[in-house]
């Protein structure tokens, strides 16, 4: 791992995590290539964001819960593969419903080039402190849909209002929100931001 990247957990106590591409549980239905643990990584610049986020949410009664950090880029290279091949319907319905595979890309809700292998960038969302159970946010992670966009028509008022409980909590802390995507968040201040790394998570 480069000497500017660490383990996210290890240096945000507190942080909740749940590495979905190192899993079964996401949008092309099994672990995907460069992500060898269950674990969440990012350059130590993030971890200090995510420090004051994970502050700044406990203030509001907040926890935050990682679903990405650092991504290799073998494992973008391996979407691509996967948006190549035959559809098979085993996740379409929860991830991308309207949409066909290889419309991820032109629709910009994955990249052949990702801003999370700069290192800089999560996926993430809220949960309650009191009783451990996410905020509902009215949607999915890694639902590729234009319900999931900010500012979407149709959202539930206090879903919507929590979804900008985030966006606030992040935007105070030096990140940038995504339009397409409520969970996805890049540090303002990124220390590599041409750099796009592909050593695995182990």
């Amino acid at each position: 791992m480069s000497d500017d990247f660490v383990f996210v957990d290890e240096l945000v106590p507190g942080i909740r995590w749940d590495a979905k591409y190192a899993t079964w549980d996401n949008f092309t239905g099994k672990p995907v290539d460069g992500y060898l643990a269950n674990r969440v990584v990012g350059t130590k610049a993030l971890c200090g964001a995510l420090e004051r986020a994970r502050d700044r949410a406990a203030a509001h009664g907040f926890g935050l819960l990682l679903w990405d950090g650092y991504r290799p880029q073998r494992a973008v290279d391996d979407f691509l593969r996967w948006s190549r091949q035959p559809e098979d319907g085993r996740t379409k319905l929860r991830h991308y419903p309207n949409i066909d595979r290889p419309e991820m890309f032109e629709l910009g809700y994955v990249a052949a080039k990702s801003g999370h292998s700069r290192g800089s960038t999560v996926d993430m969302t809220l949960y309650h402190l009191a009783t451990g159970e996410l905020v509902a946010m009215g949607g999915d992670h890694d639902l590729m849909d234009s319900v999931s966009h900010h500012g979407a028509e149709g959202i539930p008022e206090a879903k919507a209002r929590n979804r900008q409980h985030l966006r606030s909590i992040m935007e105070a802390c030096g990140f940038s929100s995504y339009p397409a995507e409520w969970w996805h968040y890049t540090l303002r201040d990124e220390p590599h931001p041409d750099t796009y790394f592909d050593f695995p998570i182990t």
